[in-house]
C-alpha cells in the first residue's frame, strides 16, 4: 500500500470521527439541558456528550497534517517538505493539548492552557487563511484544495465561536447540580443560561456540518 492510500484512510477516517462524533455531542446536549430529567441523569448525560465531543476534538488537529501531506504528496497544493514537517508539528502539539485538557479537567494550570490554546487556535486560522490567500493571488495549487484549506479555517473559527458561547455553561451547571432538584428559583435560572448556551451554538454546529459535508464534496471533486 501507498504512503498516499494510507494517508488518504487516515484523513477520511479522521473525517468520520469528527462528524460523527460532533452528531453525538449534538444529541447528548439536548439530553443536558432537558429540564424535565433530573440533575443525575443530566449529569450522566453530560458525560456522554463529553466523551463524544473528543471525537471531533481530537480529528481537528488530526486532518490537518493529514490534508496537508495529502496536498504534497499528491502535488494538489505547492507543499515544501518543511511545510509538512511543520504541520505534523502543530498537529501533535494540539493532538496533545487537547488530550491534557481532556485527562486533566479541573486541575489549576489547564485555565492557563485552555486560554493558550484559544491564542494557538487564532493563529492557526490566521496563517491558513493567509496561505490560501497568498496560492489564490499567485494562481498555485488547485482551487478545490485551496477551498478545502480556507474551509478548515473556518471551522476553527466555528469552534472558538462555540467555546466563546459555552462559557456560561459551566457554572450555570454547576449550580443546577449543587442546588439539587428543590432549588427552585435558582434552578429556573441555571436552566435558562444553559438553554441559551445550547442554542446559540447550534448555527455554528450547523455550519460545521456543513463545511465537512462541502469538504468532502470537493475531495472527491464531486463539484467538478
Amino acid at each position: 500500500m501507498s504512503s498516499y492510500l494510507l494517508l488518504k484512510y487516515a484523513h477520511l477516517i479522521a473525517f468520520v470521527y469528527w462528524l460523527g462524533g460532533d452528531l453525538g455531542t449534538f444529541i447528548a446536549s439536548r439530553q443536558v439541558v432537558n429540564d424535565k430529567l433530573s440533575a443525575q441523569s443530566r449529569q450522566v448525560a453530560l458525560k456522554i456528550m463529553l466523551a463524544c465531543d473528543m471525537g471531533p476534538k481530537l480529528a481537528m488537529p488530526a486532518i490537518l497534517p493529514l490534508g496537508i501531506h495529502l496536498a504534497s504528496v499528491s502535488g494538489a497544493l505547492p507543499v515544501s517538505p518543511a511545510i509538512v514537517a511543520a504541520a505534523w508539528l502543530v498537529g501533535a502539539y494540539w493532538f496533545a493539548v487537547v488530550l491534557v485538557l481532556y485527562l486533566n479537567e479541573g486541575k489549576a494550570f489547564t485555565r492557563r492552557l485552555t486560554q493558550l490554546d484559544l491564542y494557538f487556535r487564532i493563529a492557526v486560522v490566521t496563517v491558513l487563511l493567509g496561505w490560501v490567500a497568498m496560492l489564490a493571488l499567485s494562481g498555485q495549487g488547485a482551487q478545490w484544495a485551496q477551498a478545502k484549506v480556507a474551509i478548515f479555517a473556518l471551522l476553527v473559527c466555528c469552534g472558538i465561536a462555540i467555546r466563546i458561547n459555552l462559557k456560561p455553561f459551566v457554572p450555570a451547571f454547576v449550580q443546577l447540580v449543587s442546588g439539587g432538584d428543590e432549588a427552585g428559583a435558582d434552578n429556573a435560572a441555571a436552566n435558562a443560561t444553559m438553554a441559551r448556551c445550547i442554542a446559540r451554538c447550534r448555527p455554528f454546529v450547523w455550519l460545521i456540518w456543513a463545511g465537512l459535508f462541502t469538504s468532502a464534496a470537493l475531495g472527491i471533486h464531486l463539484f467538478g
